[in-house]
């Protein structure tokens, strides 16, 4: 059994390091430290968050491995304004469905060097998610299984996701009650603040768990209707 003890102060500090020194050469110089302080207690935690998960979401793939539930610290720089190479946060995504990690539902741990944010959700709906998304939305029984997922999980005091298209897509009904959600392109719910104690220790499990689990009512809508 994988056991995790938490993430490290180096966690932080080698990111914080990283924003200072976003370079090729310093990166190498120092992947050691990548390697000890961010990826090794990442697959840890990935393993041992996967089982938990499975409390919630029973379909949940943990996969401890880079491309896989870690996201590549290297940046895709070929269409951005911002040549630099690395990203200077911790990202890993727990995802359920049949489809590819980034096709599905599922739940998100992103660190920065000043706060850490816990999400739910399918943050970018691809192209074949957006016509079963709009019309489960507009949908006598779905539409009100929506309101009420969001109602039970904002008044916990989390964030939803905002709007991204100002106009309502062909085809449906601009003064349908559950208009807005059409001009969405994804549908999430988020908690962020600054790193907690629980981070450095074992207690981040069911630190993130609590959160995960609060949220759940999003992703289990999701899953209704796009898992």
């Amino acid at each position: 059994m994988t056991e995790f003890k938490g993430f490290l102060p180096e966690t932080v500090s080698f990111f914080k390091s990283l924003e200072k020194n976003n370079t090729k050469q310093w990166f190498e110089k120092h992947k050691p430290d990548y390697e000890n302080h961010v990826k090794t207690p990442s697959i840890d935690f990935v393993s041992v968050m996967g089982e938990k998960l499975r409390k919630i979401a029973p379909g949940i793939h943990a996969i401890p491995k880079v491309n896989q539930s870690l996201f590549r610290i290297n940046r895709d720089t070929r269409f951005a304004t911002d040549k630099s190479p690395y990203k200077t946060n911790l990202g890993i995504l727990f995802w359920e469905g049949r489809g590819k990690r980034m096709e599905c539902p599922g739940f998100y741990f992103h660190m920065t060097p000043d706060q850490l944010m816990l999400g739910v959700g399918f943050h970018c709906f691809t192209k074949p998610v957006f016509a079963p998304y709009r019309d489960a939305v507009v949908d006598k029984k779905q539409g009100a299984a929506l309101q009420k997922a969001v109602q039970k999980v904002s008044k916990r005091g989390y964030t939803i996701g905002e709007k991204k298209y100002k106009r309502i897509p062909r085809g449906y009904d601009p003064d349908h009650e559950n208009a807005a959600y059409l001009m969405f392109g994804g549908l999430t719910a988020m908690w962020m603040d600054k790193i907690p104690d629980a981070f450095f220790s074992n207690d981040i499990i069911d630190f993130s768990f609590a959160h995960f689990k609060k949220m759940t009512p999003i992703h289990e809508w999701l899953m209704d209707n796009l898992g």
